[in-house]
């Protein structure tokens, strides 16, 4: 675990929250779309869709069935940057930084929409829910891009210490 840097620790634990949650809520969405979409951490984004923007009922089954993929896509590029952090761990090369990046930018931007469709309608718990998405997305983000990448770690190989060079004596050189 040498080799591992802080980013990796942090999207471990972002992946042990927003797997189970983000899974569960976009379990609810899909097995049904209507109650699942006014659930307390998509009731924000219901209640913009229904009221703002005016959404017929069938389209706003399918805009929850399009937050229920959006959850899901974060949550599989989590679970991927677990089996390779996972794997990087056993083999001790790479650690799928690529896989949380992506999760953590598509996290962000559903939970920055959230946030403003939350503030929108005056719906304070869910803000609170979604800010704190968002702060710990962001957080992990600026992490990243801070940290150095890891080095590998190199035995040192010992190097006889070089003797002093004389100048040839070539036949031209008289």
């Amino acid at each position: 675990m040498s080799n591992w840097r802080i980013s990796s620790f942090g999207g471990v634990l972002l992946a042990g929250y927003f797997i189970p949650t983000w899974a569960t809520v976009a379990w609810h969405i899909v097995t049904s779309p209507v109650r699942g979409l006014f659930e307390r951490p998509s009731v924000a984004v219901a209640l913009y869709a229904t009221d703002h923007l005016q959404l017929s009922t069938m389209t706003a089954v399918r805009f929850a069935w399009l937050l229920a993929l959006g959850r899901l896509t974060v949550v599989a590029f989590f679970a991927l940057f677990l089996v390779l952090a996972v794997r990087c761990f056993i083999r001790k090369r790479g650690n799928g930084s690529e896989a949380l990046a992506i999760a953590l930018t598509i996290g962000s931007v559903i939970s920055f929409a959230s946030v403003l469709m939350a503030s929108k309608v005056g719906e304070i718990e869910a803000l609170r829910l979604h800010a704190s998405e968002l702060l710990v997305m962001l957080g992990t983000g600026i992490v990243m891009l801070f940290e150095q990448p890891a080095q590998a770690q190199t035995q040192a190989v010992a190097v006889p210490p070089e003797l002093p060079a004389e100048e040839p004596q070539l036949s031209y050189n008289s």
